[in-house]
């Protein structure tokens, strides 16, 4: 039996009344602000190994701490992107105590030289103050302290820990309307 705000209309298509009308698609929020933005894989993985031979997650990582923090590139956009450099023949892949490294071929390797610009993680944070990093540094370290609590706080400590938690993002609130 259908319900009537699950019922579908003609052609199977939700009612206007189902919830993805009502309320939108559902998005994921990265935790730690807004969504950075993406910087160019293709150009980066090139760049990276132009300086030295690096595996996937190595690449992932380098970026992040080159970015600290704002461009994270999932492995999911990583692995493809290596995949279809090493079909163009601009890296070539080699095993290595159970990973996979790559490397610039000569193809690569002028490919990357032709780039012309900043550096593809430099172009993810240019315009970006310092503030915002280290307003993204203090809530990764908040919600570390947090995650702790969960193991390691007993219960009156978890009170405490939420009533601080909600007093301060009610203080947040109140900061964000403040006029400038």
């Amino acid at each position: 039996m259908h319900h009537r705000h699950e019922s579908h209309g003609r052609g199977g298509k939700p009612s206007p009344r189902h919830a993805y009308y009502r309320h939108g698609p559902r998005r994921r929020r990265s935790r730690g602000g807004p969504r950075a933005r993406r910087g160019d894989i293709r150009a980066a993985v090139l760049a990276l190994l132009a300086e030295r031979q690096m595996h996937g997650y190595e690449m992932i990582q380098e970026l992040e701490e080159r970015t600290k923090g704002v461009w994270k590139p999932s492995a999911g956009s990583v692995y493809p992107t290596l995949q279809l450099l090493e079909e163009e023949g601009l890296i070539r892949g080699t095993e290595a105590d159970g990973k996979r490294r790559f490397e610039l071929t000569d193809d690569g390797r002028k490919a990357q030289e032709a780039h012309e610009g900043a550096a593809p993680w430099d172009q993810v944070t240019s315009g970006l103050e310092p503030e915002v990093f280290r307003l993204k540094r203090s809530f990764e370290q908040l919600v570390a302290s947090v995650g702790q609590a969960f193991d390691a706080a007993d219960e009156s400590q978890r009170a405490k820990i939420r009533e601080l938690l909600d007093e301060t993002r009610k203080k947040v609130y109140g900061i964000l309307a403040e006029d400038s």
